[in-house]
């Protein structure tokens, strides 16, 4: 406790499975801090408990994280110093806290990162795709129309796609990826990052989604897609297809022009007219 002046606000990573990724300073902070704000403290308490790290827990989680953001403020500004950490990897990336960071930021407290896991990067860090520039999509919308607008919207990106999926869906989301952005885009599927069962799957995204459908094992735990952005190649086919796609489209309905231009210029047809 800081007596007469705010508190410090700690954004702590966590590991996402490995125990070994908890840093020394993660440990130090979580020990330190006056309570520790877990997405769930169920399952935050046993990784506590491992380091033995006896700091009281409070949840804030994304259905009462705006009404714990008034009393974690209230304890910082009383000079309590408070851990934020979510269920895995680093807290803020799919997971709640924005609300917390920034009401400290406003109230004049400070906010200070304690740096670790992240799955996003892990993922990006093996996956062999270029990673001088990203996107983080988090998770895609979960209903099925709404996720393939997003991916029709993100079919042209340049830049490579980093994407949650949950297990029950991955099937679903990979075959949509398929289809919106082509089969041979190059891509992979990680899984399970730094536990027991850890895997990298892929090559193309039309051999993960018939890998995916096919192996009950590779719609288990969490899951990270990283999807190569669309090449020169592509931008030749898709500029190609475009133009066939309009020349047809004078004379036919649009989902057979679609269709042709696909066949013609290489380029995805639900790139060229949604299904």
């Amino acid at each position: 406790m800081n007596i007469g002046k705010p508190g410090i606000l700690s954004v702590v990573a966590t590991p996402i499975g490995n125990l070994g990724d908890l840093s020394p300073r993660a440990v130090e902070a979580l020990r330190a801090a006056s309570v520790i704000a877990a997405e769930d403290t169920r399952h935050s308490r046993p990784l506590l408990q491992h380091f033995g790290v006896a700091t009281p827990l409070t949840a804030m989680h994304e259905h009462n994280e705006r009404a714990a953001v008034a009393s974690l403020i209230a304890k910082l500004q009383a000079g309590a110093d408070i851990a934020l950490i979510s269920d895995a990897g680093t807290p803020l990336v799919s997971d709640p806290g924005f609300r917390l960071v920034r009401a400290a930021r406003e109230a004049g407290i400070d906010v200070v990162p304690v740096p670790g896991a992240c799955a996003a990067i892990a993922a990006l860090s093996v996956a062999g795709l270029p990673s001088d520039r990203f996107v983080f999509e988090g998770f895609l919308p979960a209903k099925a129309a709404a996720r393939r607008e997003r991916l029709r919207e993100l079919a042209d990106e340049a830049r490579t796609l980093v994407i949650y999926e949950s297990s029950h869906r991955i099937a679903e989301c990979c075959a949509d990826l398929r289809d919106a952005f082509g089969a041979e885009r190059e891509a992979r599927l990680l899984r399970e990052l730094t536990k027991l069962h850890e895997t990298c799957l892929g090559a193309t995204l039309g051999e993960i989604a018939k890998r995916v459908a096919s192996d009950p094992e590779q719609r288990l735990g969490e899951c990270v897609l990283v999807v190569a952005g669309r090449g020169e190649e592509a931008d030749a086919k898709l500029a190609e297809g475009r133009r066939v796609y309009a020349l047809l489209r004078a004379e036919l309905a649009p989902a057979q022009a679609a269709k042709l231009a696909a066949a013609i210029s290489g380029a995805p047809r639900k790139v060229l007219y949604g299904p």
